[in-house]
């Protein structure tokens, strides 16, 4: 595998064939060839070579995707960004990945990066030469942002070897060929749009259609135009799906099986979902460090609804104590993955680096046992994040940011159960001594700062947040207490 010149192999391959397309514009392979070149030539002329990082901040369009492998062909990393995230968090990102050019749909003047290069001008410049860096595996290829306890996120690197290994994985564990055909519905900014719904359908000669915002009105349609083969979503989208009206029967002869991750999805729910629509559901486990995806439901095999599968073909799981022991057969304890999909480490933070990857284990945060067949099956998540329609909430980088209000004495985020997406962070705020808390001036507050999934949906003001024997806040009190008053109690 090579994924700077996969845009040459397929136009060499097959020139007019279907490549990729978004709801606006579709290209073949020859098309897309020139879209990259066009994209590199517009990237080296404002100064991108090897080793440098360029941002992109874009909705699901096409010209994310040619940006990807525009970057690749000068030997250059990328760096996606949410594109609804605040100036201050943007702002963060490409500082913090050093990015050289940031690429935008309009210009967003965060004053953080020397250019910024609109998606108007990315391709409008003929292709000057056909230069190709021949960078090696180890090169840089992603830099994708994770938070974590300190609050502030950190670039999860992925080179080309840890890519071209998970691309591999995804492709054998789904038979995936040049007759499949990907419609991708989760963001690009996120490692499985971009392995799992892109770059794997298109090194084996397939094509991928890039949907803009999803709209459970809108897919099934999209899915018949599409003849789409497959395509990957999280539960909350699978609820909103299997609760469209009970008059609708559309045709989903062309899907081979859909794909369920990023949190977990009850068995109701996937039974549910398949016995409608005739879909089979392959449910996965994975991380941004593991370059996706480590285990899975087999499509051809045993799928055992409430685990997460088995592990993927070159990966190992193992299931540790506290200390990195491993623990009794069926014994929970926290996962530790290994293969050539782990992440080469987080930018510029070895200390972090070296408490996540102990000994060529990835040690993932998660609670989960083996069961009598080798099926991983969850039993808790990293501690207290919280998982909202699919996006990882941090509830350290909420109450960072509610922290820097001088009225705020205490914070704590919590999740709470929401039926449509699975959990919502709620926030308890005490006052600083001398001061009143406003709960619409604590909200103004963190909207300046956070994207507005990150926003508690609810603040409630306490005397006192409940503290524990080590006097550190009892967030288990604060759940008890969220769970009591939710809206769906």
């Amino acid at each position: 595998m090579n994924l700077p010149t996969l845009p040459d192999r397929r136009a060499v391959e097959a020139p007019s064939a279907p490549c990729i397309a978004d709801d606006d514009l579709t290209l073949d392979n020859t098309e897309f060839l020139d879209a990259v070149r066009r994209a590199a030539s517009t990237l080296r002329r404002h100064g991108v070579g090897a080793g440098d990082v360029v941002a992109v901040m874009l909705p699901n369009t096409v010209d994310l995707v040619v940006t990807l492998f525009a970057a690749w062909r000068l030997g250059a990393a990328v760096t996606p960004l949410n594109p609804s995230l605040s100036a201050d968090e943007a702002g963060y990102q490409v500082t913090d990945a050093a990015a050289k050019v940031l690429i935008v749909t309009t210009p967003r003047n965060l004053g953080v990066c020397a250019v910024e290069i609109t998606t108007g001008g990315l391709t409008a410049d003929p292709a000057s030469g056909d230069y190709v860096h021949r960078c090696g595996d180890s090169a840089l290829a992603l830099l994708i942002y994770t938070s974590g306890t300190t609050g502030r996120p950190k670039g999860v690197m992925l080179d080309h070897a840890n890519l071209n290994a998970m691309c591999q994985m995804v492709i054998d564990a789904f038979g995936l060929t040049e007759a499949d055909h990907s419609l991708l519905i989760l963001p690009l900014f996120h490692v499985n749009g971009i392995v799992v719904g892109t770059l794997s359908p298109l090194l084996v000669g397939g094509c991928t259609t890039v949907a803009g915002r999803f709209d459970p009105r809108s897919f099934f349609g999209r899915v018949e135009r599409s003849r789409a083969t497959y395509f990957s979503a999280v539960p909350t989208i699978y609820t909103m799906l299997a609760d469209l009206p009970a008059d609708l029967t559309p045709d989903t002869s062309s899907l081979r099986f859909a794909v369920c991750g990023a949190a977990p999805a009850s068995v109701e729910l996937l039974n549910r979902f398949e016995n409608r629509y005739g879909v089979a559901i392959v449910e996965g486990y994975g991380l941004s460090e593991g370059s996706c995806a480590s285990t899975g439901n087999p499509l051809h095999g045993k799928r055992k609804p409430g685990t997460v599968g088995l592990p993927l073909p070159g990966q190992r799981i193992r299931i540790a104590d506290t200390d990195g022991n491993p623990v009794p057969d069926g014994e929970a304890g926290e996962v530790l993955i290994a293969g050539p999909n782990v992440m080469r480490g987080y930018l510029n933070r070895p200390e972090e680096t070296g408490k996540t990857l102990v000994d060529g284990w990835l040690r993932t945060g998660d609670i989960g046992r083996l069961d009598e067949d080798g099926y991983l099956v969850l039993v808790d998540r990293a501690k207290d994040m919280i998982i909202r329609g699919g996006e990882n909430i941090y509830p350290k980088e909420i109450e960072t940011v509610a922290y820097r209000l001088p009225e705020i004495a205490e914070a704590a985020v919590v999740g709470r159960a929401n039926p449509v997406y699975g959990e919502e962070p709620v926030m308890f705020v005490a006052a600083s001594p001398g001061f009143t808390l406003d709960v619409d001036r604590v909200r103004d507050h963190l909207a300046a700062s956070l994207s507005k999934y990150k926003r508690p949906v609810e603040i409630t003001i306490l005397d006192e947040l409940p503290k524990n024997a080590v006097g550190k806040i009892d967030k288990p009190s604060l759940r008890k207490h969220a769970a009591a008053v939710s809206p769906s109690a």
